[in-house]
């Protein structure tokens, strides 16, 4: 219970050591409190949460004191053991000499190198190289950084403590998309239990090999990645709905021959016997998928091309000096070289503090150019979604005061309508926002936006907050919407779903990658993360707990042909997601180009149909008649380059397959 409201009634599951579990459900469900049980800071009303009693359990600290400690010490600091045994080791070595003195000190000696304390210090390194620190900054207090590195360095506490169960509530949050790959590929070597929460479904794709799901208070197992959920809950839901369906059928048919015989002599022991079967029968409740959530971007009212030029632009900041008042330039992207052209749609690449946000402030308009020109398009309309954005919200008023600010002279009743599209229903329209959750003020900063029609739209990091449901919504509608799109997110499924491009921010520059996530990945483990992920915490080699748990030993020699036929299925079950995974950004491009194109063929038959009446001919109409043409000339060309666009990517599905 929390409060008076029931997270979970009669709940139970069953997990296996080694496992690597992905807890979903919508918001509210009650999975951090299922994860404050696991950590002992909440207890069940009745029953029990059972583990073995020797296992060690490490989680990520929701609280960072502002300690003058270096970061990498903070981080090896979660190695408590270890911390124990070093200041056991100072304590003893500190007193006079004696022999039982000696035989102590050389047991601590013994287990600090079991707890691997002489390779500490280059594990600690690697783990804070691989969450995205410098050697540099390794070196800086843990007050000196920011909130966001803050929760990076409670989640390098967490890796580096030895642990037989790891509890990760949202690890990628506060992380870029190198940070997420490296820790992707550290989990998968993790040797523990791992019970982890996300909203980001590829990285539960990489990681988890178990789902469990929190709905209608209860909870259900399944084997398999996410993808592997959706596909068995959509199963689920389709048999239960046909249970349902035939249960309603021979409930009515049993109804109508109580009704048509109970009053018949000759039919009433009948009647009786079907009366007491509706009464026994069971009463299915149909599955329910989670409410259905989407939104479109409304179509842009017209776009210059290009969009936007920039010539050798320096991005950064104006820095002006407290007591002088002189102003410095801090310059982070040099001599940008940069247009936009219509429909374009760009993924940004590059580590936290690359420039990426500075780059999308300076397009904005938010920051001005250190140097050279950016000149934007007449007509150029910027839908710009930033976290600063939804926290420069009021929140002391409502999501109908807010679109009213900005659509003074609108209806209510419209704008009312507008909002409970974006599941701002009811009271909600007119309550602060104060209490809403971090998901529902970043929907009402998107709501905001897809009410002024923009042409170009600058996202930055738009997903974080957002639960699975309206992750999945804001993909769909982006890879409908018409205009033109420039992204950072660490949010993969995303970035494939609604960019066609990607250009990296590296070294102060601007360069494009030729090339999809995966040849991403693949270059970040050849240049940049390297081996960091061999990494583990000294327990990782060897967890001692009460079952087996998953561990590198390598199989007897008798057993290697069932060892190879188990390496071929991972083969094609790891080609044919491979597969997948190709297949999806073509198709979500083949149906935005079926709908452009639907779109395109019905403008074009209201100017054929225009056309097509005598009157247009007349010389009063000769303007009107002139606009038709041109429109013509226009949509049956769009049309072609749709429709060769579309022969394209049919091809290339038809190859893959």
């Amino acid at each position: 219970m929390r409060g008076i409201k029931p997270l979970l009634e009669q709940v139970d599951v069953t997990l296996n050591p080694g496992d690597k579990i992905g807890l979903i459900g919508a918001n509210g469900a009650g999975k951090s409190s299922l994860f404050a049980m696991m950590r002992g800071e909440l207890h069940p009303d009745q029953g029990e949460i059972d583990f073995p009693a020797k296992w060690r359990v490490a989680y990520v600290a929701q609280e960072t004191p502002p300690l003058d400690r270096a970061a990498l010490d903070y981080a090896i600091d979660g190695d408590v053991t270890l911390r124990k045994l070093e200041a056991e080791l100072a304590r003893l070595e500190s007193e006079p000499a004696t022999s039982e003195n000696g035989i102590a000190i050389g047991e601590i000696y013994s287990a600090l190198a079991d707890a691997d304390a002489y390779t500490v210090q280059s594990r600690g390194e690697q783990l804070l190289l691989g969450l995205g620190f410098s050697i540099d900054q390794m070196q800086q207090p843990v007050a000196s950084f920011s909130g966001g590195w803050r929760m990076r360095l409670n989640l390098a506490q967490a890796l580096m403590c030895p642990s037989d169960l790891l509890l990760l509530d949202e690890p990628t949050n506060h992380l870029d998309l190198d940070a997420i790959i490296w820790l992707e590929d550290w989990l998968k070597r993790y040797a523990g239990t791992l019970l982890i929460i996300s909203h980001d479904r590829d990285f539960l794709d990489e990681v988890v090999n178990v789902v469990v799901h929190i709905d209608e208070r209860k909870l259900k197992r399944y084997s398999g990645n996410y993808s592997s959920f959706e596909r068995q809950r959509a199963a689920q839901m389709i048999l239960a709905a046909g249970a349902l369906e035939k249960q309603q059928r021979k409930r009515a048919h049993l109804e109508s021959f109580v009704n048509r015989f109970k009053a018949q002599a000759s039919k009433a022991r009948q009647a009786q016997s079907r009366m007491k079967a509706l009464a026994k029968m069971e009463e299915l409740a149909p599955l329910r998928a989670a409410a259905e959530f989407s939104f479109e971007f409304r179509e842009p009212l017209s776009a210059p091309n290009p969009l936007l030029v920039m010539e050798d632009v320096d991005a950064g900041y104006k820095i002006e000096n407290d007591e002088t008042g002189e102003i410095t330039h801090k310059t982070i992207v040099n001599k940008i070289k940069f247009s936009l052209q219509i429909g374009q749609r760009i993924g940004l690449l590059g580590v936290n503090g690359a420039g990426k946000s500075t780059l999308i402030k300076t397009i904005a308009g938010e920051l001005s150019p250190l140097t050279g020109d950016a000149t934007m398009g007449k007509g150029l309309n910027i839908g710009y979604f930033a976290q600063h954005q939804v926290e420069m919200l009021r929140h002391d008023e409502s999501p109908l005061w807010h679109l009213a600010k900005i659509a003074p002279t609108v209806r209510e009743q419209e704008l009312r309508n507008f909002l409970g599209g974006f599941n701002f229903p009811g009271t909600m329209v007119t309550s602060s926002i104060a209490p809403f959750s971090g998901g529902e003020k970043a929907r009402l900063a998107l709501a905001l936006i897809v009410w002024q029609r923009p042409n170009l739209l600058l996202l930055d990091e738009p997903t974080n907050h957002l639960d699975l449901e309206t992750r999945e919504a804001l993909t769909e509608a982006l890879a409908q919407f018409e205009g033109t799109l420039v992204v950072v997110s660490h949010d993969r499924h995303l970035l494939r779903a609604t960019t066609d491009e990607f250009i990296i921010v590296a070294d102060g520059k601007l360069q494009p990658f030729d090339g999809d996530l995966d040849d991403y990945k693949d270059w970040l483990f050849k240049t940049k993360l390297g081996k960091g992920t061999d990494v583990l915490p000294a327990a990782g080699k060897a967890n001692k707990t009460d079952f087996p748990v998953t561990s590198p030993v390598a199989p007897p020699t008798a057993a290697a042909p069932a060892a190879l036929s188990k390496d071929q299925k991972r083969q094609q079950a790891e080609d044919r997601q491979r597969l997948a995974t190709l297949r999806k950004p073509l198709e979500q491009k083949i149906k935005r180009l079926d709908d452009q194109i639907a779109k395109r063929s019905a403008q074009k038959a209201d100017v054929d149909a225009a056309l097509g009446e005598s009157s247009i001919y007349d010389a009063a109409n000769k303007a009107k008649l002139k606009q038709l043409l041109a429109d013509q000339s226009f949509f049956t060309k769009d049309l072609g380059q749709l429709e060769a666009e579309w022969l394209e990517l049919q091809e290339q599905l038809e190859a893959l397959s």
